[in-house]
């Protein structure tokens, strides 16, 4: 159990840090494209129609990533912050419980993200953006509306990382994961 444990907490550290570097490249992105409309807008009185919808984009990338590394290290609102100092089988039984709540928001926006009704992938979210295109950038929806299921997907694995680790009682995991806050 506890190889297990510490083989999903290595694999939600290295996915919690590519959620990061893509979380700061969206603020970067969203910044250069508020930056170059304000200087195109108010220099040359010709802003670009792209800057504004980009902008958009990055933003809800950067919020649902932003999300899921917030999730991993706790830094997520919670209705019992105290919850995590809470030792032996009544934090065990709080974590799973925390997880429960997790699984019950979390799966079924994954699930009709990818499936519609009878299952079909053409009605679910993503694919009902497939065919369509942002206002301003020629580039189908789905590259944007893919960052809800991603950004829950991520959740889903630093719950279940944290639910094991949890249960397997590995308190360097989770000092690991306070280090991982300090850098």
């Amino acid at each position: 159990m506890k190889a297990a444990a510490l083989f999903l907490d290595r694999i939600s550290f290295a996915l919690n840090r590519i959620a990061l570097s893509g979380a700061v490249l969206a603020v970067l992105v969203m910044v250069f494209a508020a930056s170059w409309q304000v200087i195109t807008r108010y220099l040359f009185d010709a802003p670009p129609v792209w800057t504004e919808e980009l902008a958009r984009r990055a933003m809800v990338w950067a919020g649902m990533l932003g999300a899921s590394a917030a999730f991993r290290y706790r830094a997520d609102p919670t209705l019992f912050p105290g919850m995590l100092a809470v030792g032996g089988n009544l934090g065990k039984l709080l974590a799973v419980l925390r997880g429960t709540g997790v699984a019950i928001f979390a799966i079924p926006v994954i699930w009709y993200s990818v499936f519609g009704p009878n299952m079909m992938i053409n009605l679910g979210f993503i694919g009902r953006s497939l065919g369509r295109q942002a206002d301003m950038i020629p580039v189908s929806m789905a590259w944007f509306t893919s960052a809800v299921p991603i950004a829950f997907t991520l959740i889903m694995i630093h719950m279940i990382a944290g639910v094991v680790t949890r249960l397997a009682n590995l308190e360097q995991a989770e000092e690991q994961k306070q280090k991982d806050v300090m850098e």
